[in-house]
């Protein structure tokens, strides 16, 4: 059966059918959150959106402002699990945790994430001597690790609360506590075929060892710990009044996150809000919006600017290096003398 499923998905892989479907999906995803989006926002008073942010108390924003530190800290781990899963362990953990921060942070913003976070990370690990293939193997463990997270918390949050899902995906109840139980026995299955024996995926140079079953484990604790900080950041932003309690927020916020991921939009924008305002239609919307705003303000906005600042002093600092080591160079073996660059030319007939 798994090689009847591998030779399908390489059928698919050659007549470039995932392709096609992925850009299908994305603007379908796209095209429906900007309609809802529109229908969402008519009536709303820009005013009262500013107003609700300003009445924000600033020990909300301090305290959302810790748990989205708290969430890229996190991230750092996707990458050190990363690099050290596929037998780098030279590599210091700075510089896994500056990699993680500017790759998540510019690729959430730039959007089409696998490469332009790709791209971020073989500009700081090529330096220590990883390669291309490297570093699509850290993306691909550091994306494995934040599907099982997600999987984990969607699964476990929507068989305890269901009704959250039921406000974004129109299913009853019953049915998403059924796929959530689905979700839950594929993540314990696959636990389970990776601890009987190593696994391994892909071929050649592109192979990767799976991690097994301890080191899955402390994959999927690691998604859900950082997407539980940054579910806190939002849930602290958003209205007080009604309150529907963490796990409803924190499902409707990991859902309109995938929504957001799968359309491939920069930071998710508009879909994300879409899916949102949708979940959370008991709350106020010009005080959710405001809260929303804030939210991305804190989790995209400021560590993308710190990320280009971060990055822009690297290429300087490493640019005056090697500026220096030429200068060193040339002083060790500053080459022949004027007088014999003069001679050699005119025993060569030069004038």
């Amino acid at each position: 059966m798994l090689e009847a499923i591998r030779r399908a998905m390489t059928f698919l892989r050659q007549k470039q059918i995932l392709h096609k479907l992925g850009v299908v999906i994305s603007v379908a995803v796209i095209g429906i959150a900007c309609y809802v989006l529109y229908h969402m926002l008519r009536g709303i008073d820009v005013n009262e959106v500013i107003e609700a942010i300003k009445s924000t108390e600033p020990s909300q924003i301090a305290m959302a402002g810790l748990f989205v530190a708290a969430g890229y800290f996190t991230l750092t781990f996707y990458d050190l699990f990363a690099v050290r899963a596929i037998g780098h362990s030279e590599v210091p953990y700075r510089i896994n945790a500056l990699a993680a921060f500017t790759s998540y942070s510019i690729g959430h913003n730039v959007g089409a994430s696998v490469f332009t976070g790709g791209a971020v990370r073989y500009r700081i690990y090529s330096a220590y001597g990883l390669n291309a293939i490297d570093v699509a193997k850290i993306c691909f463990l550091a994306g494995l690790t934040f599907w099982l997270g997600n999987a984990a918390v969607l699964g476990l949050g929507i068989s305890y609360h269901p009704e959250a899902a039921a406000s974004i995906d129109l299913l009853p109840p019953w049915l998403n506590r059924t796929i959530a139980m689905m979700i839950i026995a594929a993540l314990v299955g696959y636990v389970v075929w990776v601890w009987t024996q190593p696994r391994v995926v892909g071929r050649g140079p592109w192979t990767v060892v799976l991690p097994g079953g301890p080191l899955t484990l402390l994959q999927i604790t690691i998604g859900i710990i950082d997407l539980g900080f940054c579910a806190l950041a939002m849930y602290v932003l958003v209205p007080d009044e009604p309150n529907l309690g963490f796990v409803v927020v924190a499902v409707i916020f990991v859902s309109a996150t995938l929504l957001g991921f799968a359309s491939h939009s920069p930071g998710g924008l508009g879909v994300f809000d879409a899916a949102m305002l949708v979940g959370l239609w008991q709350m106020d919307r010009e005080e959710l919006l405001g809260g929303m705003l804030l939210f991305r303000v804190l989790y995209y906005l400021s560590p993308f600017v710190i990320s280009v600042i971060l990055l822009t002093f690297r290429e300087v600092i490493i640019g005056a290096r090697s500026k220096r080591l030429q200068q060193a160079a040339l002083k060790l073996d500053p080459g022949p003398p004027p007088e014999a660059a003069y001679v050699r030319k005119r025993s060569d007939g030069g004038a």
